[in-house]
């Protein structure tokens, strides 16, 4: 398991196809934040709990600067369907490979029914304009994470 990134860390740079097939990079410089958050699984009740809540918050965020990523180890094709059935407007990205999730530290051991096993850790990274990690957080709830983001964010609720 790759190390968690923590404030200040430079965020890894990377270039992932969205739901449409086009490619996606992280770019500093921009001039705006971006929220990266990683979620297990396209279409199951808390991923789609979390995405619509970041696609419900998506207006309010982009005026305050900051622009939203989805990603998950999905293909192209289920992010795709997801994307369409709950008309979300911001770009999921597909890890398939994990590689992205690993270098953001959000791939690693899971505990489930007593079970252990590798998977996507649900988390989110904030990246400020110049690439740096504004913001980390991992196992996060996906019930409620967006208001309680905003609030860590200091924006309005």
């Amino acid at each position: 398991m790759a190390d968690r990134l923590v404030i200040g860390d430079k965020a890894p740079a990377f270039t992932l196809k969205d739901s449409s097939g086009q490619d996606v990079s992280l770019s500093p410089g921009n001039g705006r934040h971006t929220i990266v958050y990683f979620y297990p699984a396209a279409s199951t009740p808390g991923c789609t709990k979390e995405a619509c809540d970041f696609r419900d918050s998506l207006s309010s965020l982009q005026s305050a600067g900051y622009d939203v990523v989805g990603i998950s180890p999905d293909p192209v094709e289920k992010l795709a369907k997801f994307a369409a059935k709950e008309e979300l407007t911001f770009p999921l990205l597909a890890d398939e490979d994990h590689a992205v999730a690993e270098a953001y530290g959000a791939w690693g051991e899971k505990k489930n029914y007593g079970k252990t096993y590798e998977g996507l850790i649900r988390s989110t990274i904030v990246v400020d304009p110049d690439g740096q990690v504004l913001l980390a957080q991992y196992n996060v709830r996906a019930t409620g994470h967006v208001a309680k983001l905003r609030r860590d964010l200091k924006l309005d609720v």
